[in-house]
């Protein structure tokens, strides 16, 4: 069976993770990345020998590149003749643009969450709504957060079957190393609803969720508290069991030295994990608490990586790769090695950048 050809748009925070998870899938081939300037990602992966060939996005900044002598392989439109599906990760709105060349070419796209949901057929997450967006052309993925916290809202829901979530989130205010933002000695509030609150009923409009956001001055990882009310009443030790299974979730405890949110980028970097990241949500089992008939839990979320995985689910959905939530979601962990912390697959070296294409 061939292979399905992959293109990445945008080399960035995102894009860099989307190549790097595409190319460990065994069945699928990342064709190559798109980009527009000697960014620092872009002249990393050139300092890395290349393990991705690189094309031009128009307007992009081809004399930088050739004084560094930057190999280039052609550009946007050469890329898009050569692959079944684009993960687009361009800056917000940039997407949207990029869609009429999708079309144009008849190619088939995913959208990150910086997009607004009109720019795909479906709003898509890889554990809650998996099927709908089999043989779709377009998809778009939901923001980070709402990423996490429909993984762990979703788990609850398929065990024992949630009506209602209020979710509080504690946003670290940019990611590492973007100097465009800043709060220092500040926190800053929000309006309610969240839009996370809102994406989660519209991928699960069967539950009524509404939320509270405080933007914080750090960089590594959000924090979310979510209550939950149950169709019928979830204790402890029912919802303890239900995460523990999940292969995305990774319960931790505040006593085994996961203090807050740094422990979890101190230990993906100790693990290994290219530029420390994580793929699974981290869940606090000593935050796990009942409050009458409701539940309390805290999740941690590592905003750089945790959409990867959903990403390539929906690479599996769009292109009819598996036709159910179960097959899909199983063959991405089994290729980005998620769950095998909790025994689900056997642990492998680590898979380095490897050229394709």
């Amino acid at each position: 069976m061939r292979k399905i050809r992959v293109g990445v748009a945008g080399y960035g925070t995102i894009g860099q993770r989307l190549a790097d998870g595409v190319a460990m899938q065994e069945d699928m081939e990342l064709v190559g990345v798109a980009d527009l300037a000697p960014t620092l990602a872009v002249r990393a992966l050139y300092e890395k020998g290349m393990p991705y060939d690189l094309y031009l996005v128009d307007g992009a900044n081809s004399d930088a590149l050739d004084q560094l002598g930057i190999p280039v392989s052609g550009t946007f439109q050469d890329l898009l003749g050569k692959v079944d599906i684009m993960l687009d990760s361009s800056p917000g709105g940039v997407g949207a643009k990029n869609k009429v060349l999708y079309e144009k070419a008849g190619v088939k796209a995913i959208f990150q969450g910086g997009e607004k949901n009109s720019v795909a057929d479906v709003f898509f997450h890889g554990y809650a709504n998996y099927e709908k967006g089999i043989g779709q052309q377009y998809l778009k993925l939901t923001s980070c957060n709402t990423t996490g916290l429909i993984r762990s809202v979703d788990c609850l829901d398929r065990a024992y079957g949630v009506e209602k979530a209020a979710i509080t989130i504690i946003r670290r205010v940019a990611d590492p190393g973007d100097y465009h933002r800043g709060l220092t000695n500040a926190l800053q509030m929000e309006k309610a609803p969240t839009h996370q609150a809102v994406d989660l009923m519209t991928i699960m409009p069967h539950i009524s969720a509404t939320g509270i956001l405080v933007h914080t001055p750090v960089t590594h990882g959000h924090i979310i508290t979510v209550v939950v009310s149950g169709k019928r009443k979830i204790t402890r030790e029912m919802a303890l069991e239900a995460f523990e299974k999940h292969p995305r979730i990774r319960v931790v405890s505040i006593d085994d030295g996961f203090a807050g949110n740094s422990s979890f980028f101190k230990y993906g970097r100790d693990l290994g994990r290219p530029r420390g990241d994580l793929y699974e949500i981290g869940l606090w089992a000593d935050s796990i608490v009942e409050s009458g008939d409701d539940l309390m839990y805290a999740i941690h979320i590592p905003q750089e990586s945790v959409t990867i995985p959903e990403t390539i689910d929906g690479i599996r959905a769009a292109c009819s790769m598996q036709l159910t939530r179960e097959e899909g979601t199983a063959m991405t962990n089994k290729y980005l090695h998620i769950g095998q912390f909790k025994g689900l697959f056997q642990p492998k070296a680590p898979v380095s950048a490897r050229k394709v294409g």
